[in-house]
């Protein structure tokens, strides 16, 4: 499985690339850290949402988990195999992380009513390890679900991955943890992460296979 990953530690450029890669994450993810304690703390805006008006909320949180980790998992075991897209998936996130950042500072939103807490520990680690409620325009899990199908190779696993994202989208909104505009705006912001960084690699003259 990693035999691939072992090829591309050989090449100084990639391992530059990595190196800048994690370089540029890591303090991103830090600032997201700080950046989701100051939403917790500020008021927002109640949303009405006509989907969510049509039912209780329902505690999905267990069966929300076990698709995204799983999700990640199996995806980056996939990806590992693909040095480039390896890399593509984490400067995707990076880049997706900004644009959640942006779009929560410029649309400050209530949690929806009637909301079941999504307990999710990795979540919870980057919030300053409290239950995260106002973190929701745009949806992070539908939008990583979402980034790892536009990366992952071969025609059976997008179709896997395209399902898994949908998954994601209607627990969340089942469990009134999002509003529907998060859910369905997730999937164009991951997009916008993706086609900036699949963008940056062609104009670097390197191919994304």
């Amino acid at each position: 499985m990693f035999v691939n990953i072992r090829n591309a530690w050989r090449d100084p450029a990639w391992r530059a690339e990595f190196a800048a890669t994690f370089a540029i994450l890591a303090p991103v993810l830090f600032a997201m850290t700080h950046f989701l304690d100051a939403v917790e703390r500020r008021r927002g805006v109640t949303l009405p949402d006509p989907v969510l008006a049509l039912f209780p909320a329902i505690n999905l949180t267990w069966v929300t988990f076990l698709i995204i980790y799983a999700g990640i998992i199996a995806g980056l075991a996939v990806l590992v195999q693909n040095p480039r897209r390896f890399l593509l998936v984490f400067q995707g996130y990076a880049v997706m992380a900004l644009f959640r950042m942006a779009a929560m500072y410029l649309a400050p939103l209530e949690p929806p009513p009637g909301i079941i807490e999504l307990r999710d520990p990795f979540i919870e680690f980057f919030g300053g390890g409290k239950t995260l409620t106002r973190d929701l325009f745009f949806s992070g899990h539908t939008s990583t679900m979402f980034l790892l199908f536009l990366l992952i190779p071969g025609t059976r696993l997008r179709v896997v991955y395209a399902c898994l994202t949908l998954l994601v989208g209607l627990c969340v909104v089942l469990q009134h943890v999002h509003y529907t505009v998060d859910v369905v705006a997730a999937p164009f912001f991951a997009y916008g992460a993706y086609s900036i960084v699949v963008g940056i690699c062609k104009r670097r003259g390197i191919l994304v296979n």
